[in-house]
């Protein structure tokens, strides 16, 4: 095939078959496409989209330029949960072991995080000894013990997804529905699963800024999974202020912990029996049982093990990850609590150290916020609206000017 006749026809608004596509995606994973070609089909995908045909081509192309996971016709269903990103947005890791007392497999792959939105895998990774890159082979002794596990992508898992997503993060094409659909959809169905609940968020501290956009990406995502095969739903979640009480790596995963124990904050343990109902033919009420009475988060204790890391740990992890700096931001005004934006909030964790800028960067286990108070909520002049943990007393004091501009108490 002519690569820039197929270029020009996207450019021109016309469409790719599903031949075209597979070949695009097979040459560019094996590098007989270059990166300046595949670059300037993306920016005209970006500009002219493509049909709800072209983008379940693609999806499917990109799954299937690696391996992709199979298990016994006699296994349990399996199903996974997707979330677009925000701040404090800590529900996979309660989810997948509630979801796996419920009798399924949770094959969740996950990702770290880029920009002010956090990542699973480095909330993970501030557990000590827990090992998030599992081979293949691990993942298929893995999961029949433990019923649920949280990996990063192995290396042979949706290699074309790498190469372009790499392209696109360099090209100014992240945001395109076609290509962020099969990015996003490619590695779930690579997992071999049955069902697939959504979480697309959107405001200030997600990807999409307004619920319209968010819209039409969850129309694309559940498309293509069902195009695909896979039972896909989709929950729009408001990201205006941040889920739950915390945002930062360690200080989040001591939230999920004490949400497996049946202490959680009311707003994150409702999200996750939202996306656990979505999925399972339980009821909310013996769902939320499982949550409470331990098992859940007996199942987390034994994915932590399994996995390599200290569960002995997970109760400690305030201690083992102190920040050097705890610094309380009190309101200078009584009233209600009308906003603590979840983007200023963001950005102030990314000064901070809790999440990077580019992919390269580390993240500080220890940074972060806690003890958040929700909108609506009365405030008194004095009292603590959050505590900011960072390094040295000047990070926690910028952190504090950065956060207060977007706090409105009226």
């Amino acid at each position: 095939m002519h690569i820039p006749t197929l270029i020009e026809r996207k450019r021109n608004g016309g469409e790719l078959t599903v031949d075209e596509i597979g070949h695009i995606i097979r040459a560019y994973t094996s590098g007989d496409l270059p990166d300046y070609q595949m670059s300037a089909l993306a920016m005209a995908i970006f500009f002219k989209g493509m049909t709800g045909e072209e983008t379940a081509a693609l999806t499917h192309a990109m799954q299937h330029s690696g391996s992709v996971l199979r298990w016994p016709t006699d296994a349990p269903m399996r199903v996974d949960k997707h979330s677009t990103g925000g701040i404090g947005d800590k529900t996979s890791l309660v989810l997948a072991p509630l979801l796996a007392c419920d009798g399924v497999w949770v094959p969740m792959i996950s990702g770290r995080g880029l920009g002010i939105t956090g990542g699973t895998l480095d909330k993970l990774e501030s557990i000590p000894g827990f090992r998030t890159q599992l081979s293949e082979t691990e993942i298929y002794k893995t999961l029949p013990i433990t019923g649920c596990l949280m990996v990063g992508q192995t290396a042979n898992l949706c290699p074309a997804d790498k190469k372009l997503y790499a392209l696109r993060d360099v090209t100014g094409t992240i945001q395109s529905i076609p290509l962020l659909t099969s990015s996003i959809m490619c590695k779930k169905l690579a997992e071999g699963l049955d069902r697939l609940i959504l979480d697309v968020k959107y405001g200030t501290g997600a990807f999409m800024q307004t619920r319209e956009q968010a819209e039409e990406l969850a129309q694309s995502l559940v498309t293509v999974g069902r195009a695909l095969g896979v039972r896909s739903s989709v929950r729009l979640s408001p990201m205006s202020e941040a889920t739950g009480e915390s945002a930062g790596n360690a200080l989040e995963v001591t939230e999920c912990v004490r949400c497996l124990q049946g202490k959680g904050p009311p707003d994150l343990e409702a999200i996750v029996l939202d996306l656990a109902c979505a999925v399972s033919i339980t009821s909310r009420a013996e769902l939320t049982q499982m949550l409470r009475d331990g098992r859940a988060w007996r199942k987390f204790q034994h994915m932590v093990e399994v996995q390599g890391g200290r569960a002995e740990s997970l109760e400690k992890l305030p201690m083992i990850h102190r920040a050097a700096v705890i610094h309380e931001m009190k309101a200078d005004r009584s009233g209600v609590l009308e906003r603590l934006d979840a983007g200023t909030l963001g950005r102030a964790l990314l000064e901070l150290g809790a999440g990077r800028a580019k992919a390269s960067d580390a993240v500080d286990p220890a940074v972060g916020v806690d003890g958040l108070r929700k909108v609506g909520q009365e405030i008194r002049a004095g009292e603590v609206l959050l505590r900011i943990h960072a390094r040295t007393q000047s990070a926690a004091e910028a952190a504090e000017k950065a956060i207060l501009q977007g706090v409105d108490i009226a």
